[in-house]
C-alpha cells in the first residue's frame, strides 16, 4: 500500500496568489480552466465540512446524473417493478408510432431554401410519352430531394468595386455596390447568429472566434460583444413586453441556479472588506428562471444578479393587472423561491412533486422496498396526467379526472406514510425518514393539482429552461460585467420563448432587428407567437402604401 501523503494546509488566498503568478505562462484559457478547478475544489471542501454531506451527494454533484424514471431507478437498485405499478394512459384509438432511425424527412427542414424544379421536357397537358394517348398533369405531392452543405457560421462576401481613373484630369470613378448590399459591415443576421450560438447553444466567445479564424473569416471577441450589445438595445422593447405579458400568466414557475459575474464578485469582496453588513449578508449571485403560461403561450424569463428567484418573481408580478385572479406559482419548497408580495396581491403556491420524488430516488439503494412503493404510487399519478394530456382535456376536466383517479392513490400514500411514523417503522432522521417528512410537511402544496384547475404536478418546465443558463456557465464559466449578464438574460429569454412557442429564434431575432421602429412603437405585435402574422400585415401595408 503506498504511503498516504498528508494534506497541505493551503488557504484559498494562497491558492489564488499562486494562480495569479502563473497566469502568463498558462494563457487566458488555461488560467480560466485552472481557476474553475480550484473553485470546484474549494466548494467541495466547504461541502465536506457540513454534517449533511454524504458520498452519494458528492457523487451526484460531480458525476453525470442518471435517469430518474421509475423503471430505470428500480432496475439500477436491483428491484423488479410491480406489474400494476403504473397506470397506462387511456387508449384514444391512436397507435403510437414506432421508433425512428434517426433520419428526417423533407418536411422536417422548415428552415431550408425551397427550389421548384420543373420537368425538362413535359408540361401540363402534354401527351404522355409512354402510352401516347393520355395527357400528363401535376401530382399534388412533388418529388423531394434534400441536400445539406457545410458553411461557416458567420459568412463574409468581399465586393471588389472596379475603379477607373481619367488619365487627363485624374478623376476616379468607382463602381456602385450591387443592390441589397447595405451600408453596414455586419448586418442584422450576424447579431442573430452570434446570439443564438452563445446564448442558445452555449458557444463561448473564444471558441467562435477560433472557428471563424480557422475558416478565414476573423471575428474577434471584442467585435462579437459589440455586435450583440447593440442588438440587445434594439430588442429591449420585446423583452419589456415579454415581462409584462408573463406577469399576466395563469401559472408561473420559478427557480434559480448559481452564476458567476466577475464584476459583482469583486464588488461583493469590497463590501465584505468594508464590513457593510446590509450589503454583505448575501454573497451569492444567481440566474433566476421564470416560465409563465397564459392563453396557450409559454414565456421564459431570465434574471442574473444578487436577487433570488422569489424576489425576481415579485418584480415581475408588480406589472400584473389588478383585475386578474391570483396566479398559481410552482416551485420547490425553498423559502427563497417564494415572492414577497404586497397585501393586495397574492399567489396560490404549489410545490414540485418531482422534488419530493427525487428524495426517494436518492435513498432507494438503502431502503429499496419503501422507496419502491412511493415511486410506484407517484408513477400512477404521472400516468393519470399523461392520460389527461393524451385526451386533450380542459383544466376543469383534468381536475375532475385527478380527483377521481389520483386522489385515492395520494390518500393511500399519505396513510402509508403516517402509519410508518406512528408504528415507528422508520427512523425520522434517516434518509428515508427525511424524505417521508418532506412529503408530509409540504403535502398541501404538493397536492395542489387535486384542488386547483390547471395546477401542474411539478416544476420541470422551469428546470429545463434553466439548462440554458447552466450550459452557459459550463462552457463560458462566467459573465464579465453586469451589463453582459443583462444582455445574456435578454437573449436567453427571447430564444427560449421562441423554442417554447415553436418559432424559429434566428428568424425572430432577425425580423425584430429589421423592424426595430415598428417593434418600438407596438411591441405587443412582435412576440414569438404572432410576429409572422404581423410581418404579413406590414408587408401588405408597404405594398399598398
Amino acid at each position: 500500500m503506498p504511503p498516504v501523503t498528508p494534506p497541505l494546509d493551503v488557504s484559498a488566498e494562497e491558492l489564488e496568489a499562486l494562480l495569479e503568478s502563473v497566469r502568463g505562462a498558462l494563457g487566458e484559457r488555461g488560467y480560466q480552466k485552472l481557476k474553475a478547478a480550484i473553485q470546484t475544489l474549494s466548494y467541495v471542501t466547504e461541502l465536506l465540512e457540513t454534517r449533511e454531506a454524504t458520498l452519494a451527494s458528492l457523487r451526484r454533484l460531480l458525476c453525470h446524473a442518471r435517469s430518474e424514471k421509475t423503471e430505470a431507478v428500480l432496475e439500477q437498485a436491483g428491484i423488479a417493478p410491480s406489474p400494476t405499478s403504473r397506470t397506462p394512459p387511456a387508449d384514444t384509438g391512436s397507435k403510437k408510432s414506432a421508433a425512428g432511425h434517426g433520419r428526417h424527412g423533407a418536411t422536417a427542414y422548415t428552415g431550408a431554401q425551397r427550389i421548384e424544379v420543373p420537368h425538362a421536357t413535359l408540361q401540363r397537358g402534354d401527351r404522355c410519352p409512354e402510352c401516347q394517348r393520355g395527357k400528363v398533369y401535376p401530382l399534388y405531392e412533388p418529388g423531394l430531394l434534400v441536400r445539406l452543405r457545410g458553411q461557416v457560421p458567420i459568412a463574409a462576401t468581399v465586393y471588389e468595386l472596379e475603379k477607373l481613373r481619367c488619365n487627363l484630369c485624374g478623376e476616379v470613378f468607382t463602381a456602385k455596390a450591387p443592390a441589397g448590399v447595405g451600408e453596414e459591415k455586419y448586418d442584422v443576421t450576424t447579431a442573430s447568429m452570434i446570439a443564438l450560438l452563445r446564448y442558445g447553444s452555449g458557444f463561448p466567445w473564444n471558441r467562435l472566434a477560433d472557428l471563424q479564424e480557422s475558416m478565414g473569416i476573423p471575428l474577434p471577441v471584442a467585435t462579437q460583444c459589440e455586435i450583440v450589445a447593440e442588438a440587445a438595445a434594439t430588442l429591449q422593447p420585446a423583452m419589456e413586453e415579454l415581462i409584462r405579458q408573463a406577469a399576466q400568466g395563469e401559472v408561473l414557475h420559478n427557480d434559480d441556479t448559481s452564476m458567476l459575474v466577475l464584476a459583482l464578485r469583486r464588488r461583493l469582496g469590497m463590501e465584505k472588506d468594508q464590513n457593510e453588513s446590509d450589503a454583505a449578508e448575501r454573497t451569492g449571485v444567481f440566474t433566476s428562471g421564470i416560465v409563465s403560461t397564459a392563453q396557450r403561450h409559454a414565456m421564459a424569463l431570465f434574471f442574473t444578479g444578487r436577487q433570488h428567484a422569489g424576489e425576481n418573481l415579485s418584480d415581475v408580478l408588480e406589472q400584473r393587472a389588478a383585475e386578474l385572479a391570483p396566479p398559481m406559482q410552482m416551485c420547490d419548497a425553498l423559502s427563497r423561491n417564494l415572492p414577497k408580495l404586497p397585501e393586495n396581491l397574492e399567489v396560490i403556491v404549489g410545490h414540485c412533486l418531482a422534488h419530493a420524488r427525487r428524495r426517494f430516488v436518492e435513498v432507494i439503494e438503502n431502503f429499496p422496498q419503501p422507496c419502491q412503493y412511493v415511486l410506484e404510487q407517484l408513477g400512477k399519478i404521472y400516468g393519470h396526467d399523461a392520460a389527461v394530456r393524451q385526451q386533450a382535456m380542459t383544466p376543469e376536466e383534468r381536475l375532475r379526472y385527478h380527483q377521481q383517479h389520483s386522489a385515492p392513490v395520494m390518500a393511500e400514500l399519505r396513510a402509508w406514510l403516517n402509519a410508518h411514523f406512528e408504528e415507528r417503522k422508520v427512523e425520522p432522521n434517516s434518509g428515508l425518514g427525511l424524505a417521508m417528512r418532506y412529503l408530509l410537511k409540504h403535502w398541501e402544496r404538493l397536492t395542489l393539482f387535486l384542488r386547483q384547475a390547471g395546477a401542474p404536478l411539478d416544476n420541470n418546465i422551469c428546470e429545463r429552461a434553466l439548462k440554458k443558463a447552466i450550459l452557459h456557465r459550463k462552457n463560458s464559466l462566467f459573465y464579465k460585467t453586469e451589463n453582459g449578464a443583462r444582455v445574456g438574460d435578454l437573449f436567453m429569454s427571447l430564444i427560449h420563448t421562441c423554442e417554447l412557442s415553436g418559432a424559429n429564434p434566428f428568424d425572430y431575432l432577425t425580423e425584430l432587428q429589421f423592424h426595430a421602429e415598428e417593434l418600438a412603437r407596438n411591441p405587443t405585435q412582435w412576440m414569438p407567437w404572432n410576429y409572422r402574422a404581423t410581418l404579413e400585415t406590414v408587408g401588405i401595408r408597404l405594398d399598398t402604401g
